[in-house]
C-alpha cells in the first residue's frame, strides 16, 4: 500500500510517498481503508524527532483518520464490516489503510463529510 514515510526528520519537504505492506488487524482490531487523516501537532513532532511513536505502534505517521472498515480482527462485531468510521489510531493513519482498536472507532454522523470526519477523534 502507499503511505507517507519520510527518511530522515525535519520541515514537511522530508515527507515522500512510499510503499509499505498492509498492516493486519489483531484481536479487538479493525482494519481501515482511509479516506482522510488529520493533521496534528503529534504529526509534525514526530517528523520532526520530537516525538518518537510508542513501542509497538505503526511508524507513520497519522493519529486520527475516516474510512471504512474492511476487515476485522478476532472478537470484532461482524455488523462493523463495512461501516464508515472516524477513528483514533496509534499511528499509521497517512496511509492507504491502518489499523486500531474498535473501541476507538466512532460511526461518522449522517451528512458529516468524511474530510470532516477525519477530524474529530483527538477532537472528542
Amino acid at each position: 500500500m502507499q503511505a507517507v514515510v519520510f527518511d530522515e526528520t525535519g520541515g514537511a519537504d522530508v515527507l515522500r510517498l512510499g510503499t509499505v505492506p498492509v498492516p493486519r488487524p489483531a484481536a479487538g482490531q479493525v482494519l481501515i481503508a482511509v479516506a482522510f487523516a488529520g493533521v496534528n501537532r503529534p504529526d509534525v513532532l514526530q517528523r520532526q524527532g520530537n516525538y518518537p511513536p510508542p513501542k509497538g505502534a505503526s511508524p507513520l505517521m497519522g493519529l486520527e483518520v475516516s474510512g471504512t472498515i474492511v476487515a476485522l480482527g478476532e472478537g470484532v462485531d461482524p455488523a462493523m464490516l463495512g461501516m464508515q468510521v472516524c477513528a483514533l489510531t496509534p499511528g499509521g493513519g497517512y496511509a492507504q489503510f491502518c489499523v486500531t482498536c474498535v473501541g476507538h472507532c466512532l460511526p461518522v454522523p449522517p451528512g458529516l463529510p468524511m474530510a470532516e470526519a477525519a477530524a474529530l477523534p483527538e477532537t472528542l
